[in-house]
């Protein structure tokens, strides 16, 4: 990117995040997520460090925040109130520290120690008082002139009315700041009093938190039971480290957050970020990162400010959820029911310490409410595991060099004319024997949750396709020793070893058998539903579409796609091969059946005398059942080796919590 290249983009940038910067700070109103804005803020930030003559006073690099509503008299705050440059990856933070080691001479390099805590979900807002009594709280306003907040403020049971003497006078001025946050339970008791109301659900805790604070009725923020976290004490009160600050707010009687950590170096920063990168689920509060600060006060002032920030401070943050990029290509995808489903294709962006490179767009129907063109540049969004998607459109960066995407009207890998179902928004192949469609049917077959092929993975799958050595599933277990030696990879051991993981597995429960067909809708808890539901393969393809309806969670559409599905000749036909190829279904042994009588498992971390497999198919052979989500109606947490999130979740809900060794004497094993 030349100069005339980055101003554009800069000025774009600017224009962008102030929009953003003011409906955020100055009205309460979010329109676009933190993580999303921090991204934009990151590219203008590296493009004004790659291009220092684009920097100008009106940059958001370079300021603090809106100007403040006018509901509420504007008073001055005790002293600049500042924010945080971000950092993203431990090179971020180790380039932070370079850049302070500079500004130090050798003597104070070598004291260089820093306190980290946990950064907040929440409205900043500061607290004054006279003579020990809370007189005064404001917003943070443009960081010079906050809104007068007290009377909201004092309905906080934390924000103590008279703090406890620390300081050897009693009429000194104290000056404390910190978060304004909603707690995680309280959150869902007020979205639930929505609910009942029937208006709409707040988005965040952050939203209720500010939008309380602003209330013009004291009353609506004491409904709300927002809660205060003090971690910053302006005035000096014998404190010589920002440690001591933590233990003297303590002391004056304010709520602090246990969750911090001296470090005296930036290794011991990484290990304490990275914990609750891990772990902030089991939090009362939201988090988005840590802040790392330089313990010491004499060394911290003496780096100063610059910009809007600290430079003895800095946010590190947690990997994004959310993030800019722009859509390089759309492409169209046939899934292995036939489903066409457009995939935009983007320049690699990194979210939650992964590289994204791609996201689905779901359908035609879904291009055209987000308004997206080929080129755009567009907001991303990842939670957990889920495939990434594009969120929004920030149609403000166009260049005019955007490309509108037209759906296809034929499949773009065996030419058939895509078809639109009643009613319906997909585009589908109609055609069965289309290539993709087998090999993606064929993925789906021998996956980990359905027969589970050792061995047999997409690039194979691909190679006996299109060699026309398999065409349906039926035809995995007809492989010879002999087909496989003339593919590539495949020499003499190799082949033997395929050949003898297939064999292996022809015998299947009837759950996976049920799942790896690939019936829409039928994921794999829905399998064991019908397993218990109809007991065997004869009684299931026997059912009306009433008495699959009859099945908890299955709909008219699901019960309808099975119902279908097992009245295809295409598909007896692959049952009856199946069966001469030799594949054997093991039926749950139902005289057990009431053992554990419906009962309702989860199961996090590692087991060590089963699989997890192992574990759902004991379950469902006694009469229970199995889920990979937790609900209220979850009976037991099975707890292995190293769990997860579900742990503090299960707490939360009431779920009793077993070890393997109980779950394993339920069973009788």
């Amino acid at each position: 990117m030349n100069n005339k290249e980055a101003q554009k983009r800069v000025e774009k940038l600017k224009t962008l995040i102030n929009r953003h910067r003011y409906l955020y700070h100055v009205l309460d109103k979010q329109e676009m997520s933190a993580a999303a804005l921090d991204s934009l803020k990151k590219e203008l930030f590296d493009l004004e460090k790659k291009f220092p003559d684009l920097i100008t006073p009106d940059s958001p690099t370079q300021r603090i925040a809106g100007m403040p509503l006018k509901g509420f008299s504007k008073k001055k705050h005790f002293q600049k109130m500042l924010s945080f440059n971000d950092a993203f990856s431990e090179k971020d933070m180790e380039e932070w520290q370079e850049r302070i080691k500079r500004l130090l001479s050798d003597q104070e390099q070598s004291r260089l120690d820093y306190f980290a805590e946990l950064k907040f979900d929440g409205l900043a807002i500061e607290l004054i008082y006279k003579d020990n009594l809370f007189q005064t709280g404001l917003t943070r306003g443009d960081g010079l002139i906050g809104e007068d907040v007290t009377q909201n403020l004092r309905t906080i049971h934390s924000i103590p009315l008279k703090i406890k003497t620390v300081a050897p006078s009693h009429k000194k001025t104290i000056v404390v700041r910190g978060e304004v946050v909603v707690l995680k339970e309280d959150f869902k008791k007020i979205n639930e009093f929505q609910k009942e109301k029937g208006l709409a659900p707040y988005a965040n805790p952050r939203n209720i938190a500010a939008g309380s604070i602003r209330q013009l009725d004291p009353k609506i923020a004491a409904q709300r039971n927002l809660t205060f976290l003090a971690y910053d004490l302006v005035t000096k009160s014998g404190d010589k480290t920002h440690q001591d600050k933590h233990t003297i707010l303590s002391t004056m009687g304010f709520k602090t957050s246990p969750e911090t950590q001296y470090c005296q170096s930036l290794e011991e920063v990484f290990r304490f970020r990275n914990y609750w990168a891990e772990n902030r689920e089991q939090l009362d509060y939201d988090i988005d990162g840590v802040v790392v600060i330089v313990n010491e006060n004499d060394i911290f002032k003496k780096l100063g400010v610059v910009g809007k920030a600290p430079r003895g401070a800095i946010a590190y943050k947690f990997p994004l959820k959310e993030a800019e990029t722009v859509v390089e290509d759309i492409k169209v995808q046939i899934g292995r029911t036939g489903t066409s489903t457009p995939v935009a294709y983007l320049k690699p962006v990194d979210i939650s310490g992964v590289t994204i490179t791609r996201a689905t767009l779901h359908n035609a129907d879904e291009i055209a409410r987000l308004g997206l063109k080929i080129k755009d540049t567009v907001i991303v969004g990842r939670a957990g595991d889920v495939i990434p998607r594009v969120i929004k459109v920030l149609k403000e960066l166009r260049t005019g060099q955007e490309k509108e995407f037209k759906m296809p009207q034929h499949c773009p890998h065996c030419g058939t004319r895509l078809v639109k179902e009643k009613g319906g928004v997909a585009w589908r192949c109609p055609n069965p024997s289309c290539q993709v469609r087998q090999k993606r049917n064929l993925y789906h077959f021998v996956s980990k949750k359905a027969f589970d092929i050792e061995g047999l993975g997409p690039n194979i799958i691909d190679q006996l396709v299109e060699n026309s050595l398999v065409s349906s599933p039926a035809d995995i277990f007809k492989l010879a020793y002999g087909d496989l030696l003339p593919l590539e990879g495949f020499a003499e051991k190799a082949s033997q070893n395929l050949i003898k993981a297939i064999v292996e597995k022809k015998s299947i429960t009837f759950p996976r058998f049920i799942y790896a067909l690939g019936i829409a809708g039928v994921g794999e808890e829905t399998a064991v539903d019908l397993v218990d539901q109809f007991g065997s393969l004869q009684n299931l393809k026997k059912a009306s579409t009433a008495d699959l309806e009859q099945v908890p969670d299955i709909g008219p559409k699901t019960a309808a796609a099975i119902y279908n599905w097992f009245r295809k000749d295409r598909n007896k036909q692959l049952l009856e091969d199946l069966e001469q190829a030799g594949v054997i279904i093991k039926y749950p042994r139902r005289k057990n059946k009431k053992q554990l009588d419906k009962t309702l498992f989860v199961f996090t971390g590692g087991l060590k005398q089963l699989s997890r497999e192992e574990a759902k198919e004991r379950v469902v052979a006694l009469g229970g059942r199995s889920s990979n989500h937790l609900s209220q109606k979850t009976d037991y947490l099975v707890v292995g080796d190293k769990p997860g999130s579900k742990m503090a979740e299960a707490k939360k809900l009431g779920v009793k919590i077993i070890s393997e060794n109980d779950f394993l004497a339920m069973i009788n094993v």
